[in-house]
Order: structure tokens, then sequence, then C-alpha cells
């Protein structure tokens, strides 16, 4: 299938639009469709505005409370527990970040974990939101219980995200799953009418690898090297939902989960580096450990050393400049959802 071409402004409004016409307050659909068209701009287009399709159906479903922001279930220093109250995912985390920042300018370091939430789209949003603040930034949340530990084929462990993003321009930024690949990029590679996907990123349901996305999708993600995938996952349940109260593993819901919230649970933490050093130090030692990076030789078959967050750079960058590319069975089912909501599709 071919892609849609589309400049980034008229999609960021559709998806507000297409919010709103759900029941989303004006200023929590700008936020939703600012950050999905964000992630599409980083060439992340698994979390970008494909996700309304989903989005709309749990809110039409009941499963968000799109009138809430949640509320602060407690506060000690530089930590706080907050209670999501089952509102949308981006107000949530929002809120969370917003807490976040206040306590690690106050303190060096604020950590807010986060209860009974809702898919937070990518969570490169919310770390690079503290980072411009001139913190360290870190998120991760659980997710749909979709992955088997290592060694195992029961379904009890989400893609589970990392990411941490360091202040300044073309810093470090750091956005994985704890699987290969998370799990909507299969889904995109349905939607997209693709037959195969690449080795490693998924099993069959009995645990053997495969190349048929819709075979994946019945089976399992690959743990991102093996136990240590299975590692890290547990690392971020123990972080997002066991300190925090939130629902774990098992318990948790999913975008495409009917009849029942998500119950997602989120982690931020900022961290103010000048507490540590100067800040002219921090910028100048991280200034020597990128160039450190990118001025080392490349392997053979490749041009050049990456840092993380180089390729979502340079896509933004194209991307801004030449529009976004929506694939067309993505975009034959954001048609059909704006007929049914009554909203007008971007002209492309």
């Amino acid at each position: 299938m071919k892609d849609i071409l589309i400049e980034h402004r008229p999609l960021a409004q559709f998806a507000r639009a297409i919010m709103e016409a759900t029941g989303v307050p004006a200023a929590s659909a700008a936020l939703i469709g600012d950050s999905l068209v964000a992630a599409n701009l980083r060439g992340v287009d698994s979390h970008g505005v494909q996700l309304l399709i989903w989005y709309a159906q749990q809110i039409q479903d009941g499963n968000i409370d799109v009138s809430t922001k949640g509320r602060i279930a407690s506060e000690s220093g530089a930590c706080m527990v907050y209670d999501g109250c089952n509102g949308l995912g981006h107000v949530v985390s929002q809120e969370c970040c917003n807490h976040a920042i206040r306590l690690g300018k106050r303190f060096g370091v604020g950590v807010v974990t986060a209860r009974e939430s809702s898919h937070f789209g990518a969570a490169a949003w919310w770390a690079q939101k503290i980072a411009g603040e001139g913190l360290i930034g870190i998120a991760m949340c659980n997710a749909t219980p979709l992955v088997a530990a290592w060694q195992g084929i029961d379904k009890i462990l989400g893609t589970n995200p990392i990411c941490m993003a360091v202040p300044g321009p073309d810093s470090f930024l750091l956005d994985m799953a704890t699987t290969t690949v998370a799990l909507n990029r299969i889904h995109k590679a349905i939607l997209s009418g693709e037959t195969e996907i690449p080795d490693g990123w998924a099993m069959d349901a009995e645990g053997k690898p495969t190349n048929d996305p819709k075979v994946a999708l019945q089976g399992l993600p690959m743990p991102l090297g093996g136990y240590k995938g299975t590692g890290l996952a547990l690392m971020v349940e123990i972080l997002c939902a066991v300190i925090s109260g939130g629902a774990m593993m098992t318990e948790v819901g999913g975008l495409r989960v009917k009849n029942r919230p998500m119950r997602v649970s989120h982690f931020f933490l900022a961290i103010d580096p000048v507490r540590f050093l100067p800040q002219d130090q921090f910028e100048a030692r991280m200034q020597d450990m990128r160039e450190t990076v990118k001025g080392s030789s490349p392997a053979a078959g490749f041009d050049e050393v990456l840092i993380a967050g180089d390729p979502e750079w340079r896509s933004e960058e194209q991307r801004m400049r030449e529009g976004v590319p929506v694939s067309e069975g993505i975009w034959k089912e954001l048609t059909a959802l704006a007929e049914r909501l009554n909203v007008a599709m971007p002209v492309v």
C-alpha cells in the first residue's frame, strides 16, 4: 500500500478534532493531538495518529473518564504517588510531569509514580517535557500483558517502555520498549497491509519465531535480549505499579481490551544535573560523550555511528519539511472513524 503524505499542522488539527468529537475537552484534545503527531514526526508511527482509532473506542466504551486530571494520593519530600482516576493518560502524565519538574527543581530530584491511568502515547514526549525544563527526564509505564517472561509462553508482561531524555539540543534521547519492538509496530504492519515482519520481532503462541504479523499478533512479542528484556520489564513494573499500588501485570487492561479501564501505571523521574556539577561542565561532558560515540569508526555496512535520538531528530527535520507519511491502510481506518464522528478529513 502507498503512503498518504500530509503536512503536520493539519494532521494535528485533525487529531484534536477527533478527540473533541468523542467528548474530550479542547485543551486535552490539543495535548493528545500534538503528542501523537510529534511521534509521527520523529518517525515513531506506531505511536502516532493511528492510536486515535483505539483511543476513540476506549472513550466511547466508557473506559476513560475524559473530565478528570486525577489527584495527588500522597506526597513526601521529593516523592509523590498520583492517582489517575482512570483519566486520559496524556492528561494524567502532564500533571505528573509538572509535579516531577517542581520537585526536581526544589530537591534536585523529583519522583512521581502514578496508578489507574491509561495509554500515554510515546514515552519520549514526557521525558522530553522534563528535559525541556533543564532536567534529566526519565519516563516509563507498564502495559497490556501480551509478553511472556523469558522461557515462558504465558502472557504476563507488557512491552513496558523506558525513555531517558537529557537537556540540550540533540543531546541524548533513548526511547525503547523492553521487547524487540513495541507491539504497535506489529499493529501498524497489519494496518499497512504488510505480510511480513523482520526476524526477531515476535513468536507464535508456542514460542516459535514468526515473520507473519497476524500470527505474531496472536502470539508473543520477543523480549529484548532474552532474559535481559524480561528483567527490564520487571524493573519497570516495580517502579510503575508495585510502588504506586497500581494494577500489576495481568491486572492491566489495554487499548484493545473492551469493557474495563486500562489501569496502567506510569513513572516519572526528574534529575537536576547542576546539583552534581556546574552547568557548563555538564554540557561539555555531554558534548564530549556524543563526539566520542559519533566519532568512532563505523562497522562494515555502515556509514556512521549514531547515538540515541539521532534517527528520530533526522526524521523530524525531514517530515517537518516534506510532510508526514501515513499508510493507505491506516488512512482508510482514520477516514472511517472521522465519518462516524462527523469530522472532516484533512486535505492531502
